[in-house]
């Protein structure tokens, strides 16, 4: 990777909004860190290549649907809902032949790995940030693309 091939790097996350970027092309890595606040990627054709789950619905659609996916909790269970701290497609397990990361009925910690986002083909592993509880719901069908903020698990405090 060469130094112009970083420097449109650096623009895409300023432009982006996005707090963190990671690449690893070889033996080589970098990570990029803004101190801004994560917000929604409008996509462009570049994440479109990178993305296609998510490229198939129109960006206009994506735009004014997500808040109110965002916003909208079940009434039905009780509990805080865990929300997707970035954007990307969301899996519960780390590989097809492995079991779920979490069920609804388990009792999570702090630093338990609920899921697994991934993001122009990293995969991130969220952990739980809270101080402890159990899985009242899992709100996300597995392999599913998730928007940043999203409600992604109902967790009642234990």
């Amino acid at each position: 990777m060469d130094l112009k091939q970083i420097q449109e790097l650096v623009k895409l996350v300023n432009k982006s909004g996005i707090s963190e970027l990671q690449v690893k092309e070889g033996d080589f890595e970098v990570t990029i860190k803004t101190g801004g606040v994560m917000q929604p990627v409008q996509y462009t054709p570049a994440y479109a290549q990178q993305m296609p789950q998510m490229a198939q619905q129109p960006a206009a659609e994506s735009r004014t649907e997500a808040p109110a996916q965002a916003n909208a909790a079940p009434k039905a269970e009780s509990g805080t809902a865990f929300k997707s701290p970035m954007i990307g497609t969301f899996y519960r397990k780390s590989g097809p032949d492995k079991d779920p990361f979490v069920k609804v009925g388990d009792t999570i910690k702090k630093g338990d790995v609920l899921c697994i986002i991934e993001a122009m083909k990293l995969f991130n592993e969220i952990e739980y940030d809270g101080d402890g509880g159990k899985v009242v719901k899992i709100l996300v069908d597995d392999a599913s693309p998730v928007e940043y903020d999203q409600p992604l698990f109902l967790i009642e405090k234990a």
